[in-house]
Parts: structure tokens; sequence; C-alpha cells
């Protein structure tokens, strides 16, 4: 068992055990809506929005979390003005902002003394370099997810399913959203040092997807999401110790390897059940006389 323990003595590796656990839980939470909502593409697009400001705020000697929030309201406030005032459809402004913040935050990044570095830390996290500060932030993150959660439950169910409906309800589907946008932003923005601004994408969907396999409530949903989550981010720092990879890369990749086991294991039960059924007895044809 020494394989299995060892890797967690050191403290640093202690730290990025909880780290990982706390983005796993916050990710998970978030996921499900962002899964059930079919806001894959914009969640993705939040992740890559945040690197300009924090590319900005490390040049000038700023807090790379004050900075990650104003990039990230920066990237929901763009998305909100293309779409109402060109009249695109949505995905087409998450598209243009998409790529147009990622290349600025490189470009600014590349303005800097040490852009391999610094390039290399904001898209890919450093999961071993996470200080108590950092854990804290993540507390905070989850903490405040886990309020909105609760309070916005009924909003957000209602919005998945008919948000004229919800409206009807008197259960503002508007400001759901805008509480769902803030949640995805926040999931970011709390997750960038341990795992990268690219690769939270991988714990925010992965997990969530599979557990969208496996149950179809919503709050066992959360819950076998947030298992998931950290079961991945444990494997992913043994592979890394054990292997010398990238810590982040490795929790992330490991989500997304258990979402196709599951997906694999569950698409085998279905062939296994279907060939258990006993086949329908075809009627023989009766022969007209002649």
């Amino acid at each position: 068992m020494d394989w299995l323990i060892e890797p967690f003595e050191p403290s640093f590796m202690q730290r990025a055990l909880l780290a990982g656990a706390l983005v796993a839980a916050t990710s998970a939470l978030v996921g499900v809506w962002v899964v059930l909502r079919r806001l894959s593409f914009l969640g993705d697009a939040l992740a890559h929005g945040v690197v300009p400001g924090l590319a900005i705020a490390a040049i000038i000697g700023f807090n790379l979390t004050l900075g990650a929030v104003i990039g990230a309201v920066a990237m929901v406030a763009g998305i909100s003005l293309v779409r109402h005032r060109s009249g695109l459809p949505e995905d087409t402004a998450i598209g243009l902002l998409f790529a147009g913040m990622l290349a600025l935050g490189v470009i600014i990044i590349s303005r800097s003394g040490s852009f391999a570095i610094d390039l290399t830390s904001f898209l890919f996290g450093s999961a071993l370099g996470i200080s108590w500060d950092d854990i804290y932030i993540q507390i905070g993150a989850a903490g405040i997810t886990l309020v909105a959660m609760i309070a916005f439950y009924r909003s957000f169910l209602a919005m998945t399913f008919d948000e004229h409906k919800a409206q009807l309800l008197g259960l503002r589907p508007s400001l759901a959203r805008f509480v769902l946008l803030g949640l995805i932003a926040l999931a970011v923005i709390a997750s960038f040092r341990a795992v990268g601004a690219l690769l939270v994408f991988g714990l925010l969907i992965a997990p969530a997807a599979a557990a969208a396999l496996l149950t179809k409530r919503i709050p066992t949903m959360m819950l076998t999401a947030a298992v998931i989550g950290v079961l991945a981010v444990f494997i992913g720092l043994l592979l890394s110790f054990h292997l010398d990879l990238a810590g982040g890369a490795s929790m992330a990749a490991t989500a997304v390897a258990i979402f196709v086991a599951v997906l694999a294991g569950r698409e085998l039960g279905t062939r296994i059940g279907a060939a258990g059924q006993p086949r329908p007895r075809t009627p023989a044809r009766w022969r007209l006389p002649g």
C-alpha cells in the first residue's frame, strides 16, 4: 500500500489533494446544471475568458484572483453586448469572444519576460504549488456555490425544462441564468491555480456528464459527480507522482477517462441485457390452398 500512501506524505501533495477535492466539489455542483442546460460551450468560453485578466494582473503585479474576476466579467459582458447589438445567435457571440479573449491573453503574456512559464501556469495550472491562501479562496467559492444551489434550486430546475413556464411561476429565469453564469465563472476563478484556466473545464464537465449517465435525480447526480471528481483528483495526483506527469492535466484526463469508462460500461450492459432477452417468435406463415 506504500504506492498509495507515500505520494501524499509531503505537505504540498496534501494541499494539492485538498484543493483538487474542493475544485471537484464546486465543479460538480455547477457542472450538472451546465450539462443539463447544454451550456458546455459557454463554460469553455468562460474558462478561456479569464486569461487576459490573469495576464494583465501578472504583468502589473495585481492580485491574480481579482484579475480572473475582471476577465470573467469582461467575457460575460462582451457576449451579452455582441448578442444583443448584432442580433447574431448566442453561440456565434460566444465563439467570437472565445477566440478573441484567448488570443488577447496570449498576446499580453508574450510581452512579458517569462512567456513560457507564465503561459503554462495560467493555462494548465500548478497543482503542486497550491498555497493555503488558494485553498481558503476555494473553500469560500465552494460555500457560495452551495448556498446559491440551495437558494436557486427550484429556479434552475424549472429553467432547465421550460423557461417560459418558469417565468409564469415567478421563478425569474433571467436572474437564475445570470446567477448560473456567475457560478460557472466562480468555479473557473477558484480553480485556475490548481488545474489551469483550460483544464478546469475537464473537471467541470466530465464528472457531471458521467453522473448523468448513471442517475436521473439531480441531487443524486450532483453527489455522484462530486464523488467522481474527487476520485479523478486522487487518481490523477497518484499518476502525477509515480509517472512524473503534470498534476492538473493528469486530473482532467482522469476525469474524462472515467466518463469514457462509464459510457462503455453502460453500453456493454445494454448489449448484454438485450442479448439476454428472448427473441419474439415470428408467427408461421399460412399458405393459401391451391
